[in-house]
Order: C-alpha cells, then structure tokens, then sequence
C-alpha cells in the first residue's frame, strides 16, 4: 500500500521539526525524512539558547519572539526541562555601556530593564562586577540542553502529531510528488528541505547562487570547582558588537573600534561570549567563528584560550576546568538572516542561515508553511 503525506519535510533539525510542528497543527499528514540516526548537526551542538534580545531587527527579531513563545509552550508539554531564563549583559567598557543605553531607547528593548550590581550577583553569583559600568537584563530568553530537547521534540511530534520519521533515510531526488529515498519512494503533496550547512545533496544549482559559507564555531563545556547558580544565560562587551540588534546601533562603532583595538585577534575569531548553565551545573560555553567553503575539522587551542579569556575576565571561577570540547557549523549568509527558495510550487528550500535557528527556526516554519499552502501572507521577501 502506498502511504501518501501532504508534506514531506527533509532534515530533522530544530528548522526540519519547526516546519514539522507548524504543519501538523494545521491537521496536515506529516513524514520527517532524516539521513542520520537523529539529529547531530547545529540543533545539538548549540548552546540552546532561545534568544531574543541582540536578534537583528525587523523580521528576525519578530521570529525569534514568537519562537519563543513557541518553545514555552513545547517545553510544557515535551517534557523538555528549561535550566534558566533570561540574559544578564554586564558592560564592562564605557562604550558597552552607551550600547546597552542606545538599545533601551529602541522598540526591541520593551522588557528590559537596566539592574544593579546586587541584582546581577543575586541572579549570577559568579561575576566579576567591579569593573561593570552597568548591566541589562533581559526576561526574554530560555535555556534548554539541545541534546535533550531535540531527541524530545521528535517523540512529541510523533506522539502528540502523529509525525511519522524515517531515520537512516537519504533522500535522493524529488520530483512533483515522488521523493526518491534510499529505503524506497515516498509521495507527499509538497516537500520542504531543511538541508542545514550540507548545499550539495539536493537542489545544488538553486542554492549555489546565494553564495552561502559555512561556519565553523568551537565550543566548550566547563565545570566549576563547586556548584554556582546561575539564573540568566550571561554575554559580554563581545557579544554587543557581534549580535546584530546591539551591533548594528549606532553606538556600536565606538565599541567595535575599541575591540578591535583591544582584542583584536579575539574580533579576528569571531570570538564572543555566551556562558549558559545545565542541569549538572556545568556551563556551555562559546564561541568562535571561522568561515569557509567547508566545516574546519580541526579545533585550535589558541581559539579555545581566547574564548576561556574573555569567560575568566567576566566570571571568578578559580578551579574551572574544561571538561568538554566540540565543533559545531551552519549556514552563513552575509545578506540574509533566512533562506526560503522555491524550486517548484510544491517544494521549499528552508534554511536559518546564521546561527540562530534554535531561536527562529519555530516562527520560521510556521510562515513556510503558510506561504506553502496558502494560509495567510507572509512578508513580502522570506529570504532576508
């Protein structure tokens, strides 16, 4: 018997189950159709860290909020445990400070109040306050352990949705409604290929145009000497001149300058910093970036100790060690955020192409699908 779908969906990272979750609650029948065992690519090797605040503005900030929202109300019923909430960005520099002032005038900051230096030691006891300028906090974001969360997310599909997955299945070829796969054909009234960094498995010619690189990123698990709270994924003066929604202020050229200054084989990495806690009090933390044709195999120790700088200039963590180390990578565009081609009228090409499909990749999918069967009207352009 010939079982037929209504959307077939290619890739099962966090974009892939987006689509697959916006699909399924519009009573779509939905195949998830994944090359490997399970997800392994940039959906668990990230710091699972919903954020909002720094997104760039417009639309992609606009996603990142209602993938938030999105992933609280997952959370709840996946049983995906949320480790903090929230950002604490203590501005060590003058100029750092005057960014995070510049960006409370501004419509992304509703939310966000400026703290004291009390209020972010009770939050995060850890930090290294005496030199702070000032510190923004942020209630917006949420924390989860991706290599939890995803694996998580699939079964809820499956259980809740009634999204069917074949792992272990390459997909070969599509054309109309036949998907050609390595465990034999699959028809589906539309497909939506969520490819992530891979640009030459399927459709090569419609993504070569767009020039995309990938990016490699080097990242590290720490484990403190005894157990610290942390209430709030923490970022840094780094991180406000590399996130768009801080970096494209005017007030960020004077930091920038400064940095590049100061830390300039640091800026020259793409180093910035993020420190996030799980369940075991260790602390995911990262990261770099280096672009390129292809993933970097091969982790530097010199980025490494750059990146466990910057955290020991923001944290007093005597006794920290290294417990872990990886590679992640994804799709870089210098002109988009997202990607959203459209090979034929059935078929969508969807990728996040920057690092932040964990926040965006819900609201993502949610208008993909509906530009895909005609729900309602997505902005003009998807692709920006």
């Amino acid at each position: 018997m010939t079982v037929e779908y209504d959307l077939a969906v290619v890739g099962a990272g966090i974009v892939g189950l987006g689509v697959a979750l916006a699909a399924s609650r519009q009573g779509k029948k939905v195949v998830v159709i994944e090359r490997n065992a399970k997800a392994v690519g940039a959906s668990i090797r990230n710091f699972g860290f919903i954020t909002v605040s720094g997104q760039k503005a417009g639309d992609h900030w606009a996603r990142a909020m209602r993938s938030r929202d999105i992933w609280a109300e997952v959370v709840e019923e996946a049983g995906i445990a949320v480790h903090h909430r929230g950002t604490l960005l203590p501005a060590r520099r003058d100029e750092a400070a005057d960014v995070l002032e510049a960006f409370l005038k501004g419509p992304m900051a509703a939310g966000c109040r400026m703290i004291s230096k009390k209020e972010a030691a009770d939050i995060v006891p850890a930090l290294r306050l005496s030199e702070v300028r000032s510190v923004l906090y942020s209630p917006h974001e949420l924390r989860v352990e991706s290599m939890d969360a995803l694996p998580k997310l699939a079964l809820w599909l499956a259980a809740k949705h009634n999204v069917e997955f074949r792992w272990n299945t390459a997909v070969r070829a599509i054309e109309g409604s036949r998907i050609e796969t390595s465990r034999g054909i699959v028809h589906a009234d539309a497909t939506i290929v969520c490819p992530g960094d891979d640009f030459s498995a399927l459709y090569p010619e419609r993504i070569a145009p767009h020039a995309l690189s990938v990016c490699t990123l080097q990242m590290l698990r720490v484990a403190p000497a005894a157990p610290v709270p942390f209430g709030a994924a923490v970022m840094s003066d780094m991180s406000l001149a590399r996130y768009e929604g801080f970096a494209a202020l005017p007030e960020a050229k004077a930091l920038a300058k400064r940095l590049d200054a100061e830390e300039a084989e640091s800026r020259a990495a793409g180093i910035h910093l993020i420190a996030v806690q799980s369940g075991d009090d260790s602390l995911v933390v990262g990261d770099s970036h280096v672009y390129g044709d292809a993933q970097a195999p091969f982790a530097e120790v010199r980025l490494d100790d750059l990146i466990l700088a910057e955290f020991d200039r923001v944290f007093d963590l005597p006794g920290r060690q290294v417990v872990n180390r990886w590679i992640g990578t994804y799709a870089s565009s210098k002109e988009h955020t997202v990607l959203v081609d459209r090979p034929a009228d059935n078929v969508r090409i969807v990728m996040v192409t920057g690092g932040t499909g964990a926040s965006t990749g819900f609201a993502l999918g949610e208008q993909v699908i509906g530009d895909l069967f005609g729900s309602y009207s997505v902005f003009q352009e998807i692709s920006q």
